[in-house]
């Protein structure tokens, strides 16, 4: 089965919704390190309208004018890439489609394709969210900012069940950044205060 996996950068009160004055800063050959290793991992990139729709507005132009970033913008542009949208879509952008049918019905298709070795989705939270509910995600990356952003929307909605979590791998960046891989578990069985208590400190 191909995993698939959300990479997000997101401040430290969980906002991921991007602005640039927060994130711009702390980008370096770190965590440009850490998002070529992301985009590694999958043979197909799964975003949502919104997404799609900035990554034509630039990656071409960006491989076209040749500049450092070209060849990143050449890899974009050759891999595949699935739109989530509910409207018609008309791709200018190489390699594009338009999801067919329901979200979670046609991941689980992807998931279960030989052809496929891996989904990669960057940003495009709404569909994190989606995939998040539906069970689907096998694994969430995020590049934690060293800031407060106090506005944005933020990865994780309100909801009736909390999403248990178990950490695969960490690394911290000089410039503060945290790169934390996660993957979703089950709930672990439940505890009481009376269960935990002898851990509790003694008072002095």
């Amino acid at each position: 089965m191909a995993k698939v996996i959300s990479t997000l950068f997101i401040s430290a009160d969980g906002v991921a919704e991007i602005d640039p004055d927060w994130h711009f800063p702390y980008f370096d050959e770190n965590m440009g390190r850490a998002v070529t290793e992301d985009y590694g991992t999958s043979d197909v990139l799964l975003i949502g309208r919104e997404t799609y729709d900035s990554f034509a507005g630039a990656w071409p132009d960006r491989e076209a004018g040749g500049g450092d970033d070209a060849p990143f913008a050449k890899q974009l542009g050759d891999v595949r890439k699935i739109v989530v949208s509910r409207q018609p879509l008309e791709f200018t952008w190489r390699n594009s489609e338009l999801i067919d049918g329901d979200l979670a019905a046609a991941v689980t298709a992807l998931k279960a394709d030989p052809t496929i070795t891996g989904i990669l989705i960057p940003g495009s939270l709404s569909v994190v969210q989606q995939l998040l509910a539906a069970g689907l995600i096998d694994e969430l990356r995020l590049l934690v900012h060293p800031v407060a952003a106090r506005k944005g929307r933020r990865l994780f909605d309100d909801g009736d069940a909390p999403y248990h979590l178990k950490v695969l791998a960490t690394e911290a960046f000089p410039t503060g950044v945290l790169r934390v891989i996660y993957a979703p578990v089950e709930a672990p069985a439940k505890v009481g205060y009376d269960d935990i208590k002898s851990q509790v400190p003694e008072g002095s």
